[in-house]
């Protein structure tokens, strides 16, 4: 379908009878539906918004266009947790209504002030030339559940020098002040973090340019988050246009952190490297926030921005990740599943088995939803792996190459290929004879974390319904391989 721009930008409240009912019963037949995800009931999912706990409850929102599968109207979505495992929708929070947020409500974070959820955004603005016009808005959720928008900006576009790619406010408190980082561009096409300081919230005041180690980076700096961890801090984003390097950087666009220190009186945060936080195939814009125990989670949009999916011709598009566990071991951050999904497990089968120079299919296991903890000890062989939604001609492989010294998650059968200009494989560099992993399959997506979290593989996957079965090999030599599955209610 090709899409105008009446089509693109209508706001849900422009569905016409019937209209909506009919994109939810096409999406119902999507056999790539998810299980245990959050998923748009129909359009397109990407950024989650405003991940916080709030008035007992984590609430969290995401980027939402309702209309299909496409990048057209964004609203705001809200869903809320007692646990972040099981979701309520609480429905639409945010859709455009004035003039500065005419085309989009584009992403933002939340913060709790005075007993409300502060709801900080970037309202998007197209000219009659069809130029971009963003401004940084703000909109305040009460304890009895109503919103309410400010009618105008609280800055209302880039200082001089800076392009109107400007958007994603990430807001925190810091000493005596608040602090705004917004994502830009410089004039010169280079992509930075500019700085804001105010005293109540609302009233703020250009402060500078963040200074970093990293002055030229990519075209575009997107979707900030800020915070501290195990006494060091940490700043998070998703820079556009870097060149790959290595096994780093390998998909269209990244996400990453750099941890260090944040001088908010000279406005310059004094790091060294950046960790790409997710070496898989679609991941981009995480958000974080604190539970009241002190974790940090984190949760990201399973997609890439100018990507085309096999599940946009059902009506829908993307999910976000399973929320993780953050911590630093050794200056890089580690990510873990969150604790609270072992109360997803509904039944447990465990299977060991010594191969020899073979591929078996195995019986008592089948690549069904849920949970897998597997270790792989290789004790001659060159290459083991255990291969996933296994069919005719479909499998997704995570091999360990004992010759090469990587760790891979290969994508090049699984189904209807996606995004394959950027290739079919990731890699990491893996020089160790045992390796543990702990996945998590569903029905269109794999979630691969290796030896708690010192990598990430995060994929979606789009195999056919009959491709369940699961396989194990190792080539020349032999290698033990344990693996225990919890389904999924």
């Amino acid at each position: 379908m090709s899409w105008t721009n009446a089509q693109r930008y209508r706001v849900i409240t422009d569905a016409k009878d019937g209209e909506l009912s009919v994109l939810e019963a096409k999406v119902a037949k999507s056999i790539w539906r998810q299980k245990y995800h959050i998923q748009p009931n129909y359009g397109l999912l990407n950024d989650p918004n405003g991940f916080c706990y709030y008035n007992g409850k984590y609430h969290l929102f995401y980027q939402w266009f309702p209309f299909g599968a496409v990048h057209g109207m964004k609203h705001w979505y809200h869903l809320t947790s007692a646990d972040l495992v099981n979701w309520e929708e609480e429905g639409v929070a945010l859709m455009p209504e004035f003039p500065h947020e005419s085309h989009g409500i584009f992403s933002g974070t939340g913060l709790v002030n005075d007993n409300q959820l502060y709801l900080f955004y970037t309202g998007n603005h197209r000219d009659e030339k069809w130029q971009r016009r963003s401004s940084q808005c703000l909109a305040i959720l009460s304890s009895d559940g109503k919103i309410e928008k400010l009618a105008e900006p609280v800055i209302s576009g880039p200082p001089q020098q800076y392009t109107h790619n400007f958007r994603d406010p990430k807001v925190f408190k810091k000493g005596n002040h608040y602090y705004m980082l917004v994502g830009a561009q410089r004039e010169s096409l280079e992509g930075c973090l500019l700085v804001y300081v105010s005293d109540d919230l609302k009233a703020w005041k250009f402060k500078q340019e963040l200074k970093t180690n990293h002055d030229s980076f990519g075209f575009m700096w997107e979707c900030p988050d800020y915070f501290s961890l195990q006494g060091q801090e940490v700043l998070l984003l998703s820079p556009q246009g870097l060149k790959p390097k290595g096994n780093d950087f390998q998909n269209i666009y990244h996400s990453g952190v750099f941890i260090g220190k944040f001088d908010e009186h000279v406005g310059y945060f004094d790091t060294d490297s950046f960790q790409e936080l997710d070496k898989g195939f679609d991941f981009y814009a995480p958000q974080t926030t604190q539970t009241p125990d002190g974790r940090q989670i984190l949760i990201g949009w399973m997609g890439l921005p100018d990507t085309v999916y096999p599940s946009d011709h059902d009506g829908w598009a993307n999910c976000l990740t399973i929320p993780r566990e953050l911590s630093i071991k050794n200056g890089q951050i580690q990510q873990q599943p969150l604790q609270e999904l072992k109360q997803k497990r509904v039944k447990t089968t465990q299977h060991q088995i010594k191969v020899v120079s073979s591929r078996e299919r195995l019986k008592t296991i089948y690549s069904e939803v849920g949970e897998y903890r597997i270790s792989i000890n290789v004790e001659t062989a060159e290459r083991v792996g255990i291969a996933f939604r296994v069919g005719d001609d479909e499998e997704t492989v995570c091999l360990l190459d004992q010759v090469a010294e990587y760790f891979s998650l290969d994508r090049t059968r699984s189904g209807i290929p996606v995004a394959t200009d950027y290739g079919t494989v990731r890699k990491i560099t893996y020089q160790q004879s045992v390796v543990q992993l702990t996945v998590f399959l569903d029905q269109s997506s794999i979630e691969v974390f290796v030896n708690d979290g010192e990598a990430v593989f995060s994929s979606r996957i789009f195999p056919k319904e009959d491709s369940r079965y699961l396989e194990v090999f190792a080539e020349n030599g032999t290698a033990q391989i344990e693996i225990k599955q919890w389904c999924y209610a």
